[in-house]
């Protein structure tokens, strides 16, 4: 038996990495972690530390045991989906890229990836890339305005331009031994940020769709790679839209909007759902505007869903 990282997956097949010797080898999953693929669409993801019977004849082997996590990133694809699917496992660090335009990514995008990275207790940074189309007023505005609603949520945030490497060594710095993700929509340049913080990489990139001004699939699985400088990226699939999957509590759904809760503790009410309650300390933040309307309506918005319940 021996144990090691998974580092890549694509459709059926895994590649995990020795922990004894950094050997490569092929592996396939034993059939009662599949049976877990009623719940989730991959039992075992990229980070993922596991058990392999390995059969050193043919550098192969079978995946019998995953270790426990200390997180992981979970999505469904759809509203519609009844499965969910793990997107890393093990994450020091979830990059978020965004681009103002070409294409645009939606708030409700940003805010449903930030509450799931805050659930699961990863620490995340958002990279505004293609800085280098930002520059007529109106762009520049949108970018503005997007730097208030996020900066006030205490998020940190990024200026990444990946073809003119405008502030990539400061990137560099916060990759330096740290095993990152970097998830964003198609089109938003993580292929190409990729390529330019470590070019042995040769991510593989492609053009925009002209017709709708987004972006289109280039990378088509999940792999984890190391840095040339220390540590190590996950890079993942662009993806259109961030469904929830867990079902948050009502009451403690606002834990997972910083800000929200930063003003949640002057509330009259405990617990306060933020909505109907007088002398509500977070709507009256919203009327100061030191929370964003946009942050606060795609609150109500989540609270609102079935991925809000109450629980007894």
């Amino acid at each position: 038996m021996k144990t090691g990282t998974v580092i890549k997956h694509a459709g059926i097949q895994y590649t995990a990495l020795l922990n004894e010797n950094g050997k490569r080898i092929s592996c396939t999953l034993r059939g009662k972690l599949r049976l877990n693929e009623d719940k989730t669409t991959n039992p075992v993801a990229v980070g993922d530390i596991v058990d392999i019977d390995f059969d050193e004849n043919n550098n192969s082997g079978i995946i019998v045991n995953v270790h426990p996590r200390k997180n992981y990133i979970i999505r469904k694809p759809s509203n519609l989906s009844k499965q969910s699917h793990i997107v890393a496992a093990n994450i020091d660090t979830a990059f978020l890229v965004v681009t103002v335009t070409m294409p645009e990514t939606k708030l409700e995008f940003v805010d449903r990836f930030l509450l799931t990275t805050e659930a699961y207790h990863i620490h995340t940074i958002i990279i505004v890339n293609k800085t280098d189309l930002y520059k007529t007023d109106i762009l520049k505005q949108s970018l503005a305005e997007f730097k208030d609603i996020y900066g006030k949520a205490g998020y940190e945030i990024l200026e990444i331009s990946a073809t003119e490497e405008i502030n990539i060594n400061i990137l560099k710095e916060k990759l330096k031994d740290k095993v990152s993700v970097f998830l964003g929509n198609s089109g938003t340049g993580k292929s190409t940020l990729i390529n330019s913080i470590d070019g042995s990489y040769k991510a593989k990139t492609g053009k925009m769709s002209e017709a709708h001004k987004s972006g289109m699939h280039t990378t088509t699985f999940y792999e984890m790679f190391n840095l040339n400088f220390g540590g190590y990226i996950i890079d993942t699939p662009g993806i259109k839209g961030f469904g929830l999957t867990d079902e948050f509590e009502k009451t403690e759904l606002y834990h997972f909007f910083p800000e929200i809760f930063k003003f949640s503790k002057k509330c009259k009410y405990n617990p306060c759902l933020h909505t109907h309650e007088p002398q509500c300390e977070v709507k009256l933040a919203v009327e100061r505007g030191d929370i964003a309307n946009s942050r606060y309506n795609n609150y109500l918005k989540i609270m609102n869903s079935d991925n809000a319940k109450y629980r007894y």
